[in-house]
């Protein structure tokens, strides 16, 4: 993939950024630009080969049990939150409009989750103005999304069980930055970028905190055995963060992040290569065709499920690859994933000792 996914990052970011965001007793009301015609913002709303890759909030995954696009019909899905519980929903369409209005119930049976409201959704075709030049504009889609209750009182208890207002930005968010991924993948094939979360039972400033700070890195970062004990970090974009990890053999193994975006609360953005000791940029020390440079994005924020905490995703896709080195990071999602998920069971055992300590 070339280097320009990393104004992808960026643009999807921006794009999706909230314009108006309501609540009134009964309703919850949010509007967003995108960057896209409605034509494909109506596709990814109504394919469920896109909404299984963008639908809920922040970590969820979706998978779609039966889908009826017709006045009368219905879609039927179990949204798997990244605490590992799922539930199980219900949408019956009312009135199919496309690309412009889509309205329909949610909920509406007892195997689904209590929860029942009216959704109204408009697709405005829209020219905008670019933030950064007032003389530049845009075209793309103008997105009103209604949830109308039937109370008061049951949209207070949506907010309270569910942190319903927050898990609908997030899913707009998440709508901003598929769209962005699929004019990326557009033109480089179907590669996808490799993507994991975990809910942590910590508030989102110190899981920040203890992503950024050098004395936390070192005592919980990197693979499962394999201590951190050499570090530098210099927190600042264009700054970077070179460690070296010792391995069971007892040699070194090096390795740089060098960082692009950093919000704080919020997310990173870094480049992240295999190093020497000196901090230069080298080949992987167990695949010669393995990528010589990523972009990794850690994103916090708060758990819009049951229980609260932060969820943590973690975001990687190569930068400036050949077709052999992005088949390479392709073949080896799983091997990541477990390398990833050993790390992130230690970022838990290392948030539980703060939380220990602080307590």
């Amino acid at each position: 993939m070339q280097s320009h996914s990393s104004n992808a990052v960026q643009s999807a970011r921006h794009d999706s950024m909230p314009e108006e965001d309501r609540s009134s007793d009964r309703e919850i009301i949010l509007t967003r630009f995108l960057d896209a015609p409605p034509d494909l913002v109506w596709s990814v709303w109504t394919d469920p080969r896109h909404l299984g890759q963008w639908w809920g909030p922040h970590g969820f995954t979706t998978t779609t049990r039966s889908m009826d696009i017709r006045p009368g019909g219905g879609w039927r899905f179990v949204m798997h939150g990244p605490d590992g519980r799922d539930y199980e929903n219900r949408i019956t369409y009312v009135e199919i409009d496309a690309p412009r209005r889509l309205v329909y119930t949610h909920g509406g049976d007892l195997e689904s989750e209590p929860v029942n409201f009216r959704v109204e959704i408009d697709f405005e075709s829209s020219i905008e103005r670019r933030s950064q030049d007032r003389d530049a504009q845009r075209s793309g889609t103008r997105v009103t999304m209604r949830l109308i209750f039937q109370s008061s009182e049951a949209k207070d208890f949506v907010v309270r069980e569910y942190n319903a207002f927050e898990g609908a930005k997030q899913m707009m968010v998440r709508l901003g930055s598929h769209l962005a991924s699929e004019r990326v993948r557009s033109g480089r094939g179907a590669s996808e970028p490799f993507t994991i979360s975990r809910v942590v039972d910590a508030p989102r400033s110190l899981v920040f905190r203890v992503w950024t700070e050098r004395d936390h890195l070192m005592q919980w970062f990197g693979p499962k055995g394999i201590p951190m004990t050499a570090s530098s970090l210099d927190l600042r974009p264009g700054g970077h963060f070179h460690y070296g990890l010792r391995l069971p053999d007892g040699s070194m193994m090096w390795a740089r992040w060098t960082f692009r975006e950093i919000v704080p609360d919020e997310r990173i953005a870094f480049v992240f290569s295999f190093s020497d000791e000196q901090g230069g940029v080298t080949r992987a020390p167990f695949e010669d065709t393995w990528p010589l440079t990523m972009l990794t994005t850690v994103t916090f924020a708060e758990h819009a499920g049951k229980g609260g905490g932060t969820v943590v995703t973690l975001t990687s896709e190569t930068l400036s690859a050949t077709d052999e080195e992005q088949g390479t990071f392709d073949r080896h999602h799983g091997s990541m994933r477990g390398g990833w998920s050993g790390t992130f069971d230690a970022l838990v055992e290392h948030l539980t000792k703060q939380a220990k300590t602080n307590s």
